[in-house]
């Protein structure tokens, strides 16, 4: 008999939600600082561990970007890029859409093109050596102004043949879609696919206002969307993709427990549910343990994750017939 974990080990998937600042571990952060010269206010790994405990989105938010410090140069970006991959590899991820953050690093000095060509080094490897295919989304930061976006937003042109499309995460409350439609638009208008964060800090209203305002294409998070029935019927009308984080959600108190989750029952209203792994360093697993954590706690059948697993194929950006290639060879 296969295990729920072997079952899950084995299915091919697609990673949709990852933010690449997020999969900085330890390890490699206390590298980077020596290299870098950066002084960072741990003192060892385990002293690093014991400050992922939060009460919230903004706590991990005040240490996520307190290691992001240690990026300096593209060599930097690329190998916490390969890291993520070769762990991609090794949990049968097939192909991955990854967020990344340039105004963090912009901020701090750090060019624009020296973030984008170290991940792009990267992910062309990674094609070359583990048939993973990928595309970079580049969020905006909502906590800034939506001049500050429109800026970062013309930084990328030049590297527009790289970036698949445009995000908006960082801190939900106070900084609702409504603030960036002007960006959005904008970046509609050149050619990017739009996806944002919403429902997860911010009510049902946040996700609503994505869709309408910013005309995304799937919403990050969304496990609000149950405090709105008319949402819910829209989301299965539109098959409208969320891609939900459920290690994210426990650590950063969206839940309390994950038998309380709700991505199961979401899954059961026939949303386009997909797992994804959100700040994996961060919040105690990659992909594979984030399914593990539903399929346990929820008791989720194997046809159910079998399901999630192909949805991560359908809600992506790659074309239909690469969805059909992927869902009918593997799935």
């Amino acid at each position: 008999m296969v295990t729920m974990k072997n079952f899950i080990q084995n299915l091919p998937k697609a990673e949709l939600h990852l933010h690449i600042e997020g999969t900085l571990e330890p390890e490699l952060m206390f590298l980077l600082a020596k290299k870098n010269g950066i002084t960072i206010p741990y003192n060892s790994v385990e002293d690093v561990k014991k400050a992922y405990s939060f009460d919230s989105l903004q706590s991990f938010l005040d240490i996520y970007y307190a290691g992001a410090s240690v990026l300096v140069d593209s060599d930097d970006f690329y190998e916490l890029t390969m890291a993520y991959l070769r762990k991609c590899h090794d949990q049968n991820i097939l192909h991955v859409e990854i967020f990344f953050d340039p105004q963090t690093h912009t901020s701090r000095g750090v060019a624009f093109g020296d973030v984008v060509e170290g991940i792009i080094e990267a992910l062309g490897d990674a094609q070359k050596k583990y048939g993973i295919s990928s595309f970079l989304i580049m969020s905006f930061l909502r906590h800034l102004s939506q001049d500050d976006a429109i800026a970062t937003l013309k930084e990328s042109l030049p590297y527009k043949y790289f970036i698949k499309g445009v995000g908006l995460d960082s801190s939900e409350f106070g900084n609702p879609p409504s603030k960036f439609q002007k960006v959005f638009q904008m970046a509609k208008n050149a050619g990017y696919e739009c996806v944002a964060h919403a429902g997860e800090e911010g009510d049902a209203s946040y996700i609503k206002e994505a869709l309408d305002l910013l005309h995304v294409a799937r919403i990050d998070h969304g496990v609000r969307c149950e405090e709105d029935k008319e949402l819910i019927q829209r989301l299965k009308k539109e098959q409208i993709p969320l891609t939900v984080c459920p290690l994210s959600n426990l650590k950063l108190k969206v839940m309390q427990d994950m038998k309380e989750h709700n991505i199961k029952r979401l899954l059961e209203y026939g949303l386009m549910v997909t797992v994804n792994s959100d700040d994996p360093a961060y919040f105690g697993g990659y992909l594979n343990e984030n399914f593990e954590a539903i399929a346990t706690s929820l008791k989720m059948s194997k046809e159910q994750i079998k399901t999630l697993a192909r949805n991560s194929f359908k809600a992506s950006f790659l074309s239909e017939e690469e969805k059909i290639c992927y869902i009918d060879r593997f799935l």
